[in-house]
């Protein structure tokens, strides 16, 4: 079976006070989902047409253990922490 990756991509930070509350929550939320961080913050360097933007990867061992960790109780409680706080590009994509 494959890996899945989020792949979460923020456009804009509007409040920082609704990041660090979702923060706060999100993280425990993802790795009781069998989540794991394998990178997060800024890149080192932006090629082509890539955007300077905070970024962060997280592995899982499945699409459906992705896919059940963004549904969790948990998960959408820091989801409604964050509210409007921050535009944000997440996918989940399937590991080669």
């Amino acid at each position: 079976m494959a890996k899945a990756y989020w792949v979460s991509a923020y456009r804009a930070v509007k409040d920082a006070d609704k990041l660090a509350a979702y923060a706060k929550l999100a993280g425990p939320a993802i790795t009781a989902g069998g989540g794991r961080f394998l990178a997060r913050g800024l890149p080192a360097e932006v090629y082509e047409f890539g955007l300077l933007q905070r970024t962060v990867l997280i592995e899982f061992d499945s699409i459906e253990q992705a896919r059940a960790a963004h549904d969790s109780s948990d998960y959408q409680a820091a989801l409604a922490a964050l509210g409007d706080g921050a535009e944000r590009d997440l996918r989940i994509i399937e590991g080669v």
